[in-house]
């Protein structure tokens, strides 16, 4: 098994580049997926992150209201940090118990917002960051995703800086491109994983750490 940590600013296109690599045949776990599964209705991770931010974040129907705690979250480092610190364990926790399932050959693609962040390269055996400008980053956010430019920016702030991510790539997928020339990229980058995974065969995943991913691309 080769694990993979996959990570990219807000709004640098690792959506995209995850699909791509699942179309390839890469098992995906996808932390923002199962960030929402732990602190769903009834869950002891919402019960958590009531506790910490008050009653206020939650929606009439009692699920949590995630643009309110947003916006509470994402202005404020501390409180950011605080969330971080419920949810964190339980993905983590839960993506452990994802990979375990996954077949012996596989390579599974942990798709992590803020790896870099929570400092959890070491836990992969490649780590592969989608990098785009923040120029390009703050265009899809306003023009894709809605947000105002005051949010899309603060959002952005409260990320590790494009340096800090590029710092932690074995892999680097450029995100500044048309969509069939990133789709060529990701190409390129699956064969490599996959030659990866024939070369770790029966290695032990402690023997290598995040090692054994010496080409930054």
């Amino acid at each position: 098994m080769l694990t993979v940590g996959l990570t990219g600013g807000i709004g640098a296109g690792k959506s995209e580049v995850s699909r791509l690599l699942v179309r390839h045949g890469a098992v995906l776990i996808d932390a923002d997926r199962i960030a929402r599964e732990v602190v769903a209705p009834g869950t002891p991770g919402l019960a958590a992150v009531v506790d910490a931010f008050g009653a206020d974040i939650l929606a009439a129907d009692g699920s949590l209201d995630r643009p309110r705690l947003g916006s509470i979250v994402f202005a404020d480092p501390e409180k950011l940090a605080l969330l971080n610190s419920i949810v964190h364990p339980l993905v983590g926790a839960r993506s452990r118990e994802l990979e375990r399932a996954a077949a012996e050959d596989a390579v599974v693609v942990h798709d992590v917002p803020l790896l870099t962040e929570n400092g959890l390269a070491p836990l992969y055996d490649v780590v592969i960051v989608v990098d785009a400008s923040p120029a390009t980053q703050l265009d899809r956010l306003v023009r894709l995703r809605g947000m105002t430019e005051e949010d899309a920016r603060a959002r952005m702030a409260a990320q590790a800086t494009r340096e800090q991510r590029r710092e932690i790539a074995d892999i680097v997928i450029d995100n500044d491109v048309p969509l069939d020339v990133l789709t060529r990229r990701v190409a390129e980058v699956w064969d490599d994983l996959a030659r990866r995974a024939r070369q770790a065969g029966a290695t032990p995943k402690d023997a290598g750490g995040a090692g054994g991913a010496d080409s930054t691309a």
